[in-house]
C-alpha cells in the first residue's frame, strides 16, 4: 500500500458531514486565483486538481469559472470524504465526484483510461504536494501529467521551492527542516531538480510567478 501524504495545517470544522478546513486555504486561496485566472480563466475545458486536500481550494476557483470544468482528487480517504462533502454543499455543475489517485502511479487512476473520468486536460493543477511526498510522487505527477494533458495543456505548481540548492528565505528553510525530520523522503524540492523532471516528459518551464509567503506558481508547457 502506498504511503498517503498529509496536509500540513488542516483541521476539522466541527460539521457532522465530513468537511474539513485548512487554515492554509483561507490565506491563500485568492492570490492563487489571482495567478491562476490569466492562465485558465477565459479558458475551456477540462481541469485536474491533483492532491485537492479538503477540497476547498477547488471549489473556490470552479466558482470563479464556469467555463472550467474541474476535477478534485486526492489519496487520503478522509480527504476524498471532504472533498465530496465540499461538492455537495457548494452544489456547482462543474465540479466532478473526487477520483482516487496514487501519484506515484504514472497512470494515476483507471478513470483516466477507461472514460469515465476527464479527456484530454487543460491543465493539472497542484498546491503544497511534492514536498510532503516522496520523490516517487513528483514523478509520477510529472509522468501523468505529460501524459493526460492536451497539446496546449499546462502544470501549474504551487508551493515553496529552492532555487539553485537555496531556500528564497528563512522560514523555509525551517520548514524544510521540519518536514525531513518528520520523513527523510520529504522536503521542499529545488527548481532545478523539477525542472529536469519536466523535461524529461516533454514538459518545459514557461513561467515562474512569485507569490506571497515566499511561495511560487510554476508553470510547464509541452515543449
Amino acid at each position: 500500500m502506498p504511503e498517503i501524504p498529509v496536509e500540513f495545517g488542516k483541521q476539522a470544522r466541527g460539521d457532522s458531514d465530513g468537511r474539513l478546513d485548512a487554515a492554509a486555504f483561507h490565506r491563500n486561496h485568492a492570490p492563487i486565483w489571482e495567478a491562476l485566472a490569466p492562465l485558465l480563466g477565459e479558458q475551456s475545458g477540462e481541469v485536474l486538481e491533483a492532491g485537492s486536500g479538503t477540497g476547498q481550494h477547488v471549489i473556490a476557483f470552479a466558482r470563479q469559472s464556469p467555463n472550467l470544468i474541474w476535477w478534485p482528487s486526492d489519496f487520503n480517504p478522509a480527504h476524498l470524504a471532504s472533498i465530496a462533502a465540499w461538492r455537495t454543499q457548494a452544489g456547482l455543475a462543474n465540479v466532478r465526484e473526487p477520483l482516487s489517485i496514487d501519484l506515484s502511479d504514472p497512470a494515476w487512476c483507471p478513470q483516466l483510461q477507461d472514460g469515465s473520468g476527464p479527456g484530454p486536460l487543460l491543465a493539472v493543477f497542484s498546491a503544497n504536494v511534492v514536498h510532503i511526498a516522496p520523490w516517487r510522487v513528483a514523478e509520477g505527477l510529472f509522468a501523468g501529467a505529460a501524459r493526460y494533458l492536451r497539446p496546449d495543456g499546462r502544470l501549474i505548481l504551487y508551493g515553496p521551492f529552492k532555487r539553485d540548492g537555496a531556500h528564497t528565505a528563512p522560514s523555509n528553510a525551517a520548514f524544510d527542516h521540519s518536514l525531513r525530520a518528520t520523513n527523510p523522503d520529504w522536503g521542499v524540492r529545488d527548481l532545478a531538480e523539477l525542472e529536469a523532471l519536466g523535461s524529461a516528459h516533454g514538459l518545459i518551464l514557461s513561467n515562474i510567478i512569485e507569490m506571497p509567503a515566499n511561495n511560487l506558481l510554476l508553470v510547464w508547457s509541452r515543449g
